[in-house]
Protein backbone atom coordinates (compact mmCIF):
# COMPACT_ATOMS: atom_id res chain seq x y z
CA UNK A 1 0.00 0.00 0.00
CA UNK A 2 1.43 3.39 -1.02
CA UNK A 3 2.13 5.89 1.79
CA UNK A 4 -0.35 8.67 2.48
CA UNK A 5 0.56 11.84 0.58
CA UNK A 6 -1.34 14.90 1.90
CA UNK A 7 -0.26 16.96 -1.11
CA UNK A 8 -2.39 14.71 -3.30
CA UNK A 9 -5.51 16.26 -1.81
CA UNK A 10 -6.67 19.85 -2.32
CA UNK A 11 -6.30 22.04 0.78
CA UNK A 12 -9.30 23.69 2.36
CA UNK A 13 -9.99 25.81 5.42
CA UNK A 14 -12.56 25.52 8.19
CA UNK A 15 -14.40 28.50 9.67
CA UNK A 16 -17.09 29.02 12.29
CA UNK A 17 -19.95 31.43 11.66
CA UNK A 18 -22.25 32.62 14.42
CA UNK A 19 -25.97 33.28 14.35
CA UNK A 20 -26.23 35.34 17.55
CA UNK A 21 -29.86 36.05 18.41
CA UNK A 22 -31.34 38.24 21.11
CA UNK A 23 -34.61 40.08 21.73
CA UNK A 24 -34.32 43.87 21.66
CA UNK A 25 -37.28 46.23 21.81
CA UNK A 26 -39.65 43.24 21.45
CA UNK A 27 -38.05 42.16 18.15
CA UNK A 28 -35.85 39.18 17.31
CA UNK A 29 -32.46 40.59 16.35
CA UNK A 30 -29.22 39.11 15.06
CA UNK A 31 -25.67 40.36 15.35
CA UNK A 32 -24.36 41.67 12.02
CA UNK A 33 -20.86 42.93 11.27
CA UNK A 34 -19.66 45.05 8.39
CA UNK A 35 -16.65 43.39 6.81
CA UNK A 36 -13.48 45.45 6.92
CA UNK A 37 -11.49 43.27 4.53
CA UNK A 38 -11.89 41.45 1.24
CA UNK A 39 -13.80 39.50 0.13
CA UNK A 40 -17.09 41.40 0.35
CA UNK A 41 -15.42 44.40 1.99
CA UNK A 42 -18.05 46.82 3.27
CA UNK A 43 -20.86 44.22 3.14
CA UNK A 44 -22.78 43.08 6.19
CA UNK A 45 -22.19 39.53 7.37
CA UNK A 46 -22.50 37.20 10.32
CA UNK A 47 -19.62 37.24 12.82
CA UNK A 48 -17.12 34.41 12.56
CA UNK A 49 -13.61 33.45 11.59
CA UNK A 50 -11.12 30.73 10.79
CA UNK A 51 -10.57 27.83 13.17
CA UNK A 52 -7.06 27.89 14.61
CA UNK A 53 -4.70 24.92 14.43
CA UNK A 54 -4.99 24.19 18.16
CA UNK A 55 -8.80 24.60 18.44
CA UNK A 56 -11.72 22.28 18.18
CA UNK A 57 -14.94 23.66 16.71
CA UNK A 58 -16.66 24.42 19.99
CA UNK A 59 -13.64 26.31 21.29
CA UNK A 60 -13.41 28.32 18.07
CA UNK A 61 -17.09 29.25 18.23
CA UNK A 62 -16.80 30.21 21.90
CA UNK A 63 -13.74 32.36 21.16
CA UNK A 64 -15.47 34.18 18.31
CA UNK A 65 -18.54 34.72 20.50
CA UNK A 66 -16.37 36.22 23.24
CA UNK A 67 -14.46 38.45 20.81
CA UNK A 68 -17.63 39.77 19.15
CA UNK A 69 -19.96 40.09 22.15
CA UNK A 70 -17.93 39.67 25.36
CA UNK A 71 -20.16 36.71 26.27
CA UNK A 72 -18.97 33.33 27.45
CA UNK A 73 -20.75 30.21 26.29
CA UNK A 74 -22.61 27.75 28.49
CA UNK A 75 -23.18 24.04 28.14
CA UNK A 76 -25.44 23.63 25.08
CA UNK A 77 -27.72 21.30 27.06
CA UNK A 78 -28.34 23.90 29.79
CA UNK A 79 -30.29 27.17 29.72
CA UNK A 80 -28.19 30.34 29.64
CA UNK A 81 -27.28 31.94 32.93
CA UNK A 82 -26.45 35.54 33.82
CA UNK A 83 -23.87 37.18 31.54
CA UNK A 84 -23.68 34.15 29.29
CA UNK A 85 -25.13 32.61 26.17
CA UNK A 86 -26.55 29.32 25.02
CA UNK A 87 -24.33 28.02 22.21
CA UNK A 88 -25.02 25.02 20.00
CA UNK A 89 -23.85 23.73 16.63
CA UNK A 90 -26.30 24.59 13.86
CA UNK A 91 -25.19 23.06 10.54
CA UNK A 92 -22.24 22.69 8.16
CA UNK A 93 -21.99 24.59 4.87
CA UNK A 94 -19.55 23.42 2.23
CA UNK A 95 -20.59 24.64 -1.22
CA UNK A 96 -17.34 24.79 -3.23
CA UNK A 97 -18.04 28.36 -4.38
CA UNK A 98 -19.23 29.83 -1.07
CA UNK A 99 -15.94 31.69 -0.47
CA UNK A 100 -14.01 33.26 -3.39
CA UNK A 101 -10.66 32.92 -1.58
CA UNK A 102 -10.43 29.14 -1.47
CA UNK A 103 -12.44 26.07 -0.54
CA UNK A 104 -13.86 26.93 2.89
CA UNK A 105 -16.18 24.76 4.95
CA UNK A 106 -18.11 26.62 7.65
CA UNK A 107 -19.54 25.02 10.77
CA UNK A 108 -22.24 27.45 11.87
CA UNK A 109 -23.28 27.83 15.50
CA UNK A 110 -26.40 29.31 17.07
CA UNK A 111 -26.02 31.53 20.13
CA UNK A 112 -28.93 32.86 22.20
CA UNK A 113 -28.75 35.37 25.03
CA UNK A 114 -30.94 37.88 26.88
CA UNK A 115 -31.22 41.52 25.77
CA UNK A 116 -27.62 42.35 24.96
CA UNK A 117 -25.82 45.70 24.94
CA UNK A 118 -24.50 47.38 21.83
CA UNK A 119 -21.87 45.05 20.31
CA UNK A 120 -18.23 45.87 19.83
CA UNK A 121 -16.54 45.24 16.51
CA UNK A 122 -13.52 42.96 16.55
CA UNK A 123 -11.27 41.02 14.20
CA UNK A 124 -11.83 42.09 10.60
CA UNK A 125 -15.22 43.61 11.41
CA UNK A 126 -15.35 47.33 10.60
CA UNK A 127 -18.49 47.83 12.65
CA UNK A 128 -21.13 45.71 14.34
CA UNK A 129 -24.79 46.16 15.21
CA UNK A 130 -27.96 44.39 16.22
CA UNK A 131 -30.50 44.30 13.39
CA UNK A 132 -33.99 42.77 13.17
CA UNK A 133 -33.78 39.42 11.44
CA UNK A 134 -36.62 40.37 9.10
CA UNK A 135 -34.54 43.29 7.82
CA UNK A 136 -31.40 41.17 7.42
CA UNK A 137 -33.35 38.54 5.48
CA UNK A 138 -35.12 41.03 3.19
CA UNK A 139 -35.08 39.79 -0.40
CA UNK A 140 -33.59 43.07 -1.62
CA UNK A 141 -30.74 42.88 0.87
CA UNK A 142 -29.80 44.83 3.97
CA UNK A 143 -28.36 48.29 4.52
CA UNK A 144 -28.51 50.94 7.20
CA UNK A 145 -30.36 54.21 6.55
CA UNK A 146 -28.85 55.96 3.56
CA UNK A 147 -27.01 52.84 2.40
CA UNK A 148 -27.67 50.79 -0.69
CA UNK A 149 -29.20 47.46 0.34
CA UNK A 150 -27.06 44.45 -0.52
CA UNK A 151 -27.36 40.76 0.30
CA UNK A 152 -25.37 39.48 3.26
CA UNK A 153 -21.85 38.34 2.39
CA UNK A 154 -21.06 34.73 1.45
CA UNK A 155 -24.05 32.43 2.09
CA UNK A 156 -24.83 34.12 5.38
CA UNK A 157 -28.47 34.84 4.51
CA UNK A 158 -29.06 31.10 4.24
CA UNK A 159 -27.19 30.43 7.48
CA UNK A 160 -29.15 33.14 9.29
CA UNK A 161 -32.47 31.82 7.98
CA UNK A 162 -31.54 28.32 9.15
CA UNK A 163 -30.57 29.64 12.59
CA UNK A 164 -33.80 31.59 13.00
CA UNK A 165 -35.89 28.57 12.01
CA UNK A 166 -33.92 26.40 14.46
CA UNK A 167 -34.76 28.84 17.26
CA UNK A 168 -38.41 29.10 16.22
CA UNK A 169 -38.94 25.35 16.09
CA UNK A 170 -36.86 24.48 19.14
CA UNK A 171 -38.75 26.73 21.56
CA UNK A 172 -41.85 24.70 20.72
CA UNK A 173 -40.59 21.55 22.43
CA UNK A 174 -37.70 22.69 24.65
CA UNK A 175 -37.05 25.26 27.37
CA UNK A 176 -34.73 27.17 25.04
CA UNK A 177 -36.90 30.32 25.18
CA UNK A 178 -35.60 30.91 28.71
CA UNK A 179 -32.14 31.48 27.19
CA UNK A 180 -33.49 34.84 25.96
CA UNK A 181 -34.50 35.80 29.52
CA UNK A 182 -32.55 37.05 32.53
CA UNK A 183 -32.07 34.55 35.39
CA UNK A 184 -35.34 35.72 36.97
CA UNK A 185 -38.23 36.74 34.73
CA UNK A 186 -41.98 37.11 34.62
CA UNK A 187 -44.41 35.09 32.54
CA UNK A 188 -45.13 38.27 30.58
CA UNK A 189 -41.45 38.68 29.72
CA UNK A 190 -41.26 35.05 28.59
CA UNK A 191 -44.40 35.52 26.49
CA UNK A 192 -42.81 38.49 24.72
CA UNK A 193 -39.84 36.26 23.85
CA UNK A 194 -42.16 33.75 22.18
CA UNK A 195 -43.97 36.57 20.39
CA UNK A 196 -40.71 38.09 19.13
CA UNK A 197 -39.21 34.79 17.96
CA UNK A 198 -42.40 33.52 16.33
CA UNK A 199 -43.57 36.93 15.12
CA UNK A 200 -47.12 36.44 16.42
CA UNK A 201 -49.28 37.78 19.25
CA UNK A 202 -50.24 35.28 21.96
CA UNK A 203 -53.19 35.31 24.34
CA UNK A 204 -51.73 36.21 27.76
CA UNK A 205 -54.10 34.03 29.81
CA UNK A 206 -53.67 30.93 27.67
CA UNK A 207 -49.91 31.39 27.62
CA UNK A 208 -49.75 31.79 31.41
CA UNK A 209 -51.82 28.65 31.89
CA UNK A 210 -49.64 26.61 29.52
CA UNK A 211 -46.21 27.61 30.82
CA UNK A 212 -47.11 27.39 34.50
CA UNK A 213 -48.87 24.07 33.93
CA UNK A 214 -45.98 22.41 32.07
CA UNK A 215 -44.01 20.27 34.55
CA UNK A 216 -40.44 21.44 35.12
CA UNK A 217 -40.66 24.45 32.81
CA UNK A 218 -40.80 27.30 35.35
CA UNK A 219 -40.01 27.48 39.05
CA UNK A 220 -41.33 30.35 41.22
CA UNK A 221 -38.54 32.29 42.92
CA UNK A 222 -40.81 33.67 45.63
CA UNK A 223 -40.16 37.24 44.50
CA UNK A 224 -42.10 39.81 42.52
CA UNK A 225 -41.24 42.78 40.33
CA UNK A 226 -42.91 45.97 39.13
CA UNK A 227 -40.45 46.61 36.28
CA UNK A 228 -43.27 46.05 33.78
CA UNK A 229 -45.45 48.63 35.52
CA UNK A 230 -48.78 47.99 37.13
CA UNK A 231 -49.28 45.36 39.81
CA UNK A 232 -46.34 43.30 41.09
CA UNK A 233 -45.71 40.29 38.84
CA UNK A 234 -44.45 36.95 40.08
CA UNK A 235 -40.84 36.06 39.22
CA UNK A 236 -39.78 32.67 37.88
CA UNK A 237 -36.57 30.95 36.87
CA UNK A 238 -36.00 28.17 34.37
CA UNK A 239 -36.87 24.72 35.73
CA UNK A 240 -34.95 21.54 35.16
CA UNK A 241 -36.96 20.34 32.18
CA UNK A 242 -35.19 20.47 28.82
CA UNK A 243 -38.12 18.99 26.87
CA UNK A 244 -41.64 20.35 27.21
CA UNK A 245 -44.55 17.95 27.48
CA UNK A 246 -46.94 19.01 26.11
CA UNK A 247 -45.03 21.22 23.65
CA UNK A 248 -45.76 24.91 23.03
CA UNK A 249 -47.02 24.67 19.47
CA UNK A 250 -46.44 27.62 17.17
CA UNK A 251 -49.73 29.24 16.08
CA UNK A 252 -50.71 28.95 12.44
CA UNK A 253 -50.17 32.29 10.66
Amino acid sequence: MSPYDPSAFPPFAVTVDLVVLTVRRHALCALAVRRGESPFQGRWALPGGFVRDDEDLTAAAARELSEETGLHAHDPDAPAQDHGAHLEQLATYGDPGRDPRMRVVSVAHLALAPDLPAPRAGGDAHSARWAPVEALLNRSGYGREGEQAEPLAFDHARILADGVERARSKIEYSSLATAFCPPEFTVGELRRVYEAVWGVALDPRNFHRKVTGTPGFLVPTGGTTTRQGGRPAQLFRAGGATLLNPPMLRPEV
